[in-house]
């Protein structure tokens, strides 16, 4: 079972934590990290930082610049990773980010860069599943899931070709917009779920708009997990190099919310 596969087999649903790597700084990252792990997260996202991350809304747009300030590279998101999967064998690990960071040395160079640190899936915005091609071969060829994004505008014509290739988890983005600004209605995101789970045996993780636990648990009772970035992001902003025990505290309360969740039950189809 690959890590991925077992963060979702925990018998609860899974919480998909989200930072961008070097916000405020590479040196103040793995602190973040670990209060992540410790505070009960399942899977972090690591964000690439980019200059134009068009996906995103003012939270994480400010940590690209602030990251991007403090000099990032890939290099360093890479040899961050590495660490972290020395301190944490079982926690996943998954790039998110845009194209041309990934891409600008080449799918193959990139695929074997995530295999060697450790990563188990990447999430890349601006790449649709049209063009699997572009990415998709060189990382399954090393073991690294393509993970796959689907929206509030994805039909049933179209969520094949999202579907094909894909693995780890599909992430369902509850919200047609950036992210951090907004909340789906409960009743919309219960009937999308039901119908993504119907057309695949992925599990389906929820995200965009989530920030309370109150939040975190109403989405764990009906998908297979719950993705927080943009307040774990505004968190940093406002602690900085001190972020590490105010994330933790935030972490753990969503993670109890979420364990608390009543049982999964097959949503009904909207009509």
């Amino acid at each position: 079972m690959t890590r991925l596969a077992a963060a979702f087999a925990k018998g609860h649903p899974a919480l998909v934590t989200f930072i961008t790597v070097g916000d405020p700084t590479p040196a103040v990252t793995p602190a973040i990290l670990d209060a992540l792990v410790a505070g009960g997260a399942d899977v972090i996202e690591l964000g690439m930082p980019f200059t134009d991350p068009m996906a995103d809304g003012p939270a994480i747009q400010a940590a690209n610049l602030r990251s991007l300030g403090a000099g990032t590279t890939t290099a360093d998101i890479l040899a961050i990773a590495k660490s972290f999967r020395a301190r944490h064998p079982q926690v996943p690990l998954v790039l998110m980010g845009y194209a041309n960071p990934m891409l600008r040395r080449g799918p193959e160079w990139f695929a074997d860069a995530c295999a060697d640190a450790g990563i188990d899936g990447v999430i890349c915005v601006d790449i649709p599943p049209e063009e699997d091609d572009a990415l998709g071969p060189a990382l399954r060829q090393k073991g690294v899931d393509p993970i796959r994004l689907a929206t509030p505008t994805t039909d049933a014509a179209r969520l094949p070709a999202v579907l094909e290739g894909a693995g780890g988890f599909l992430y369902y983005v509850s919200v047609a917009g950036i992210t951090g600004l907004q909340q789906a209605a409960q009743a919309s995101i219960a009937g999308a779920v039901g119908r993504l789970k119907a057309a695949t045996d992925l599990p389906v993780a929820v995200g965009f708009g989530i920030r309370t636990p109150e939040q975190a648990r109403e989405i764990a009772g009906v998908a297979d997990g719950v993705v927080v970035g943009s307040a774990i992001v505004d968190l940093i902003a406002a602690h900085g190099a001190d972020a590490s025990e105010p994330v933790r505290a935030y972490i753990a309360s969503l993670a109890a919310a979420i364990r608390a969740a009543d049982p999964k039950s097959e949503p009904e189809e909207s009509a």
